[in-house]
């Protein structure tokens, strides 16, 4: 018997590592290498490619593919239809799969729906993507991202709301809904106290 839940229309390749009290929703296929945490949700019409790890508390709603090497780290958020890839540049008459570029999601991000991570990047903790947003590069922790190229238009806290604070500089400020406080410094927003 298995710690989990999941669909009668869902397919769990054999082997695969599924946590405790995590949901698997219709016409969902895991793979038989993939590893997933505690308490996650897969919604409907979700695929988990083999070399694949998902930690604990993650939420992949509907129409979400997770392809090999792709590393999602606790807390994280991934909406309706949200787009991974693994290879920067496919060509169907060209096996590409040895080049296949590694993308790590950090602890807490948000993926808005329909967004596009290309892959080799890093999202940052707690960063959050708008819906349909291309990310093409890095992202920094708390950064807020939108666009086509994505461009970074502010900070957002934990909570998930936009933090006064400039782009770049030197300030220092407070959630208004949590009372935690952020530091930005050489370009780089912190965490500095949690109330």
């Amino acid at each position: 018997m298995s710690d989990y839940q999941a669909h009668p229309t869902s397919i769990i390749d054999a082997g695969a590592t599924i946590g405790a009290d995590t949901a698997i929703w219709h016409w969902t296929h895991v793979c038989s290498q993939a590893v997933i945490g505690d308490n996650c949700s897969l919604g409907q019409n979700v695929f988990i490619g083999n070399k694949v790890t998902i930690g604990h508390n993650v939420k992949i709603q509907n129409n979400v593919s997770v392809y090999d090497n792709v590393y999602i780290e606790d807390d994280v958020f991934c909406g309706p239809s949200m787009v991974f890839t693994n290879v920067y540049n496919p060509r169907s008459a060209i096996s590409r799969k040895h080049e296949y570029k590694d993308t790590r999601i950090c602890r807490g991000a948000t993926l808005g729906a329909n967004c596009t991570i290309v892959c080799g990047v890093t999202i940052g903790e707690y960063a959050f993507v708008g819906a349909g947003a291309v990310i093409k590069n890095d992202v920094p922790d708390f950064a807020l991202m939108v666009g086509v190229p994505a461009r970074q238009i502010g900070w957002i806290s934990r909570f998930g709301e936009q933090l006064d604070l400039p782009l770049e500089g030197h300030a220092e400020t407070q959630c208004r809904h949590t009372g935690d406080r952020y530091r930005l410094n050489n370009n780089q927003c912190q965490l500095i106290s949690c109330e």
